[in-house]
């Protein structure tokens, strides 16, 4: 009886170990199975973010951020996914994120050097998508670092101008050598800040491209912009909550958006992923730039070729305030990104890609 118990009792323990195995190699094989099946656009996100978390640690001080490889050096399996029939991937409200070898002859543009510029609140953390996206296509990219943005060590509350915002921007397209065009991308109030700097470098922008912002007329502010929208947007308001640094009897100095919003009010087609990355990295947006109004000349702002992203699900900039802005200072094309919030580089990242470069082949 002892060795028939001791048998049986081997036996159950045996059977135990082996059920555990499985159980762990079969979780082991769920984790796993994302790096084992290349065609599963959640390897590529997950690639992506890690793209965005080594950015975050790799950058130096500095105003200027350029990204020299490519997601295809890093991730040489994104070409094979890319070849995947589109039917057959996971259905989804986002669109994913997966290589890109869009032919361009860069011979034939007037320029390949993109250059990123952040809406109010962001930083150049916010266009990873897109930097790796145009890299495989070979473009040169440069994401913008705004004063009081990103990793600039600037207090928001601190600025008092929007040429003080807008320096490293402005610094930049000072040392482009004589001859060198960029084309500007402005998202959100960035479009205040790349119609800015249209205005004293005109020689230096080839073209520029508004996604879901602020493209005010002369002598018009973004806060002026807002007003044309009656009946203010609720979700803008809840989320809105004025810093007064110089005191409460005193103008607001900066704008802090409660994160509890964002998703509703930023997001409401993003991913849980990027949600959770801006949550972490947006900072407060300085107030004064905001109040102040453009001057813009037709023989400066006006001789640059602009174009226009709308984005129809846009709750922060709604497509109908988007178009009041288009039919007042209409640019030379307008594209609407279908399904796009008002973060496209996050919601609809290869859509907008291929409007980038679209727009960057147009002569």
């Amino acid at each position: 009886p002892g060795k028939s118990t001791t048998t049986r009792t081997r036996r159950i323990y045996s059977k135990r170990v082996s059920n555990q195995s499985t159980t762990s190699i079969n979780r082991w094989s769920r984790v796993r199975s994302s790096s084992v099946n290349k065609d599963d656009p959640d390897d590529v996100i997950i690639q992506e973010h890690a793209i965005a978390a080594a950015l975050m640690f790799q950058q130096q001080n500095g105003d200027v951020l350029r990204f020299d490889r490519s997601n295809s050096v890093r991730f040489p399996q994104c070409q094979q996914i890319v070849r995947r029939n589109s039917s057959a991937r996971r259905r989804s409200g986002i669109d994913q994120v997966i290589g890109s070898q869009q032919e361009v002859n860069h011979d034939e543009l007037e320029t390949s050097h993109i250059v990123l510029v952040h809406g109010g609140g962001f930083g150049a953390w916010c266009w990873y998508k897109t930097i790796a996206l145009l890299q495989e296509c070979k473009f040169k990219v440069t994401a913008i670092d705004l004063r009081g943005s990103g990793i600039d060590s600037l207090d928001a509350n601190a600025i008092k101008s929007l040429s003080q915002y807008a320096k490293p921007l402005m610094d930049f397209l000072k040392k482009l050598a004589d001859g060198d065009k960029v084309i500007l991308v402005g998202h959100d109030f960035g479009g205040a800040c790349i119609s800015y700097a249209m205005e004293l470098f005109p020689t230096k922008v080839a073209k520029a491209i508004f996604i879901a912002a602020s493209m005010l007329k002369t002598g018009q502010s973004a806060l002026d912009m807002f007003s044309l929208k009656e009946n203010a947007n609720g979700l803008m308001r809840q989320a809105q909550n004025f810093l007064y640094a110089n005191g409460n009897n005193q103008p607001p100095t900066a704008i802090d958006l409660d994160k509890s919003h964002l998703k509703d009010l930023l997001f409401n087609q993003s991913s849980a992923k990027d949600v959770a990355l801006a949550c972490v990295s947006m900072r407060p947006i300085p107030f004064s730039p905001v109040l102040e109004k453009l001057s813009l000349s037709d023989s400066n702002y006006g001789r640059v070729r602009r174009f226009y992203i709308e984005t129809p699900e846009d709750n922060a900039i709604p497509v109908t305030l988007q178009q009041i802005m288009i039919n007042q200072n209409p640019p030379e094309k307008v594209f609407r990104l279908k399904g796009a919030d008002h973060c496209p580089f996050f919601s609809k990242p290869q859509t907008l890609h291929k409007l980038l470069v679209e727009i960057a082949k147009m002569t």
